[in-house]
């Protein structure tokens, strides 16, 4: 890290890059939902200092897998963050973290409900001296009966009925392969704060944002839990069929499964007609969605006989000529090579050096304000005295005729700007 330059630069400053440039992120969170969240708005220019116990975050020793002697779980939801051990049982660490999220225009945390109150790290406590902050708390189940319940993604999972609908009809239900409740409270963490910024912006008032992996696992599951409060049926294990359209499923070729997801009619009539099998089209159990889902046992080994008959890429090729929705079902590596040959580049690098390391774009694409990937994840502490220095440079204290605290403006060094 190099030295810190002379205090030149204000973290509320706009003029650097990215839509959330100036922006001061005081990062408190650990594992996924709140570290995915925080690395989503540094990519977009925000400084997200992230704070760690002397331990670490969890995930810095999930592993296997490894990248350099460093579980790759932390790697790929930490870039573009600085990291500073504060621990909060040391009364100057802990005197430092109340210091920062003074000064910070957003704090983020995933601590038990009421964990942070004893530290004076809750929101009350952190709003009496900065009352402008946007203070964002992610639970695993809310604040009321479910407080006490452990936040993690697979309790949700099974919870919220997930499991329930993932699997075969004979298998029990399955976990989804990655910690997809834990990803969309981090996007709907995302999309809170950047919505209680720009009410700020226009009133100058803060607020506390509240998310919990329960409600968004319902929210997420859109279809299912919205056709069950509609309908009052519960939806089952269906495996690879969807419960509304058909044919929306893998099915076997002569050399591996193709996925055909055939959204409407129009798309079946196309299908039927690049099979040899034009008839099918017309055909009254088969005419309609509705028909072809409830006649699925039926149409099912038509399709599957006719696709025996080719490689899943040589009905991929065909049937995406012409513009009929399918896929071969590929591995994870598949995936990313697939993504670039259709030229999305989907592998950028982090950082520079040494410490630069392969990362995965970040989705958004903007024309005037692109996300960038100045750092590769920090290693534990690795900007700790830089943020120490700053954090110590003056104390936040009552304002001499109005006895109000007041929260002076901190220039911050430029080499944590940039995280350096």
């Amino acid at each position: 890290m190099t030295t810190p330059s002379p205090l030149d630069l204000d973290p509320f400053d706009r003029s650097g890059a990215g839509p959330f440039a100036g922006v001061l992120v005081a990062d408190f969170g650990r594992v996924l939902a709140g570290p995915y969240c925080t690395m989503l708005l540094a990519d977009l220019g925000a400084t997200v200092i992230k704070v760690e116990s002397p331990i670490g975050d969890e995930t810095r020793t999930w592993t296997p897998p490894q990248y350099q002697d460093e579980a790759t779980y932390f790697l790929s939801v930490n870039r573009n963050k600085q990291s500073v051990v504060l621990d909060f049982q040391n009364p100057d660490d802990l005197r430092l973290a109340q210091r920062l999220a003074a000064r910070a225009d957003v704090v983020t945390e995933n601590f038990k409900p009421g964990g942070l109150r004893r530290f004076g790290l809750d929101y009350e406590s952190v709003a009496r001296t900065n009352p402008e902050v946007i203070y964002a708390s992610i639970t695993g189940f809310g604040t009321e009966g479910g407080a006490d319940l452990p936040g993690y993604d697979l309790l949700v999972q099974a919870l919220s009925g997930l499991m329930s609908i993932t699997g075969a009809p004979a298998t029990d239900g399955f976990r989804a392969g990655v910690a997809v409740f834990d990803v969309i409270t981090g996007l709907h963490t995302t999309i809170a704060i950047a919505s209680a910024l720009f009410h700020r912006q226009r009133t100058g008032a803060g607020q506390h944002v509240e998310l919990n992996l329960m409600s968004s696992a319902l929210s997420g599951m859109v279809n299912q839990t919205g056709g069950y409060l509609l309908s009052g049926r519960a939806p089952t294990r269906m495996g690879n069929d969807h419960p509304s359209i058909y044919p929306y499923a893998p099915f076997p070729t002569a050399d591996g499964d193709l996925v055909l997801a055939i959204g409407n009619d129009a798309q079946f009539r196309k299908l039927c007609d690049v099979l040899g099998l034009p008839e099918l089209a017309d055909d009254v159990r088969f005419a309609t969605n509705a028909d072809r889902s409830a006649c699925r046992d039926e149409l099912r080994p038509i399709l599957t006989e006719r696709l025996a008959a080719r490689s899943a890429q040589d009905w991929f090729d065909l049937l995406t000529a012409a513009r009929i929705p399918c896929a071969p079902i590929l591995d994870v590596g598949g995936g990313i090579d697939f993504a670039r040959r259709i030229g999305l580049d989907p592998v950028v690098i982090a950082g520079e050096g040494e410490r630069a390391m392969p990362t995965i774009r970040n989705p958004i694409r903007f024309s005037r304000t692109p996300p960038t990937y100045r750092n590769a994840a920090p290693r534990l502490d690795q900007d700790g005295a830089a943020i120490r220095r700053w954090l110590m440079d003056d104390d936040v204290r009552p304002d001499p005729e109005t006895n109000e605290t007041e929260q002076p403006v901190h220039p911050m060094p430029a080499s944590i700007m940039r995280g350096e």
